[in-house]
């Protein structure tokens, strides 16, 4: 065999092994897409669906103090794979639910919060939908929610300024607590959730039934 044509079988032989199957194929292997922490964090707030937790105001302003002596209770109502709606009732007070929903997945993936909130006969308040998209990461357990522009242009229109400034945030510990905060300047609110104890489902919000 002449020096040129032993390369030659050699490649051939390579060419034919097991291992080279893929490639001869033309077969990649498949790349794992990382969940994102927004995803993780999502993935958290699905697991609680369906279930309902008594919680508490733990900060401490005046400002607070009606929701802080009256039955705080959440429910995860409502699960898709990019909307994930909390009824969160005060007292007899079943105005208000959070909305949770995806920007994205993976790598680029975001979450939005908006605040629904209705009359008891089921129409939208003058003050609704209003909220924010995260702007970092964040983290399995938390993720915060800057003021989005559509919410400041509502808040000056409705004579509430003060509020163009907010910040909300959300965690869950699973197994432990979720909580809720509304940061501004001079303005500091978080209630938390007992996640160890599942209470009863409460009554549909206004305007779900």
């Amino acid at each position: 065999m002449n020096r040129i044509a032993l390369p030659l079988a050699l490649l051939a032989l390579a060419a034919c092994a097991p291992g080279n199957d893929a490639a001869a194929n033309n077969e990649a292997e498949p790349v794992a897409v990382a969940d994102s922490e927004a995803d993780r964090f999502f993935a958290s707030l699905t697991a609680l669906c369906g279930k309902a937790y008594e919680g508490r105001v733990v900060s401490d302003e005046a400002a607070d103090e009606d929701m802080r002596s009256a039955r705080l209770v959440m429910h995860v109502r409502e699960c898709s794979d990019q909307v994930i709606r909390i009824p969160f009732h005060v007292g007899e007070d079943r105005s208000r639910t959070w909305v949770i929903s995806r920007t994205g997945t993976g790598e680029n993936g975001g979450l939005r919060l908006k605040h629904d909130h209705r009359h008891e006969d089921g129409s939208e308040d003058v003050l609704t939908q209003y909220g924010g998209d995260t702007a970092t990461p964040g983290t399995a357990t938390r993720q915060e929610f800057p003021v989005d522009q559509f919410s400041k242009d509502l808040f000056n229109r409705e004579d509430a300024a003060v509020s163009t400034t907010n910040v909300w945030a959300m965690e869950v510990e699973p197994g432990r607590i979720f909580a809720y905060e509304l940061r501004r300047p001079n303005r500091y609110l978080r209630a938390e959730f007992d996640l160890t104890q599942p209470v009863e489902a409460p009554p549909p919000p206004w305007g779900a039934e």
